[in-house]
């Protein structure tokens, strides 16, 4: 779906437009099509962490998005968040480990998330309920798929918002909530209705203001966090 819009909406202006789906030669795809620019709409791994970024720069194409050090930091959690905390955000706090570690005993008490350290869209997010007797047996799997380091963090309850910012404006707030009541892993984010958005967030005003105000003050204020 977002590929097919991507690739109609310059056609409906007339601007040549070629879908790629990524391979192993994307390199040598790109160096023979040599696109004006190219729109990056991967997730993920390869897409998402500076190296599909890296190529680009490598072939001299401009691209959309962040750079490769803004990409692999963003796609790196810990690392992200100690440029966030540097800059004045709140976090929530926790400690990075080798999931063997965090296999064998709780790293933290419960309750408390793990989350693999440079994945996305909620891969791999296990939470630990309060009166967990021990970690989840999920770690100790010979094919887990979301390599050797966690992220281990207490556990925050609220509800999910989000706030773009465009420059320095900060736009309207919206709530997702998970359709089936739990909360926002990745069925909820890509299973057809498995998410509802609310559009404005149902907050007292001063909260409203409180999540607009946040990205947009830090944002003037530190070089790092833009």
């Amino acid at each position: 779906m977002l590929g097919r819009g991507l690739r109609e909406g310059p056609r409906s202006r007339r601007l040549c437009c070629h879908k790629l789906d990524v391979d192993r030669s994307i390199a040598e795809t790109l160096a023979k099509l040599k696109p004006d620019v190219a729109f990056n709409a991967l997730h993920g791994r390869y897409g998402e962490d500076g190296i599909m970024q890296g190529i680009l720069e490598m072939l001299r194409i401009p691209y959309t998005h962040s750079g490769v050090l803004a990409s692999a930091l963003a796609m790196r959690k810990d690392r992200a968040k100690d440029l966030f905390r540097a800059a004045g955000i709140p976090v929530a706090e926790g400690v990075t480990v080798d999931r063997s570690v965090a296999a064998k005993s709780h790293v933290l008490p419960p309750p408390y998330v793990i989350k693999p350290v440079d994945e996305g869209s909620s891969v791999g997010v296990l939470i630990v309920r309060e009166g967990a007797n021990a970690p989840p047996q999920e770690l100790t799997n010979k094919d887990w798929p979301c390599g050797g380091e966690v992220l281990v963090e207490h556990f925050v309850a609220g509800r999910e918002l989000t706030c773009a910012v465009i420059g320095e404006k900060a736009y309207d707030v919206i709530e997702i909530r998970a359709a089936d009541g739990g909360w926002y892993d990745y069925n909820a984010k890509y299973t057809k209705g498995g998410s509802i958005h609310v559009l404005p967030a149902n907050l007292k005003g001063n909260i409203y203001q409180n999540v607009q105000q946040l990205p947009s003050w830090r944002i003037r204020r530190s070089a790092v966090v833009a």
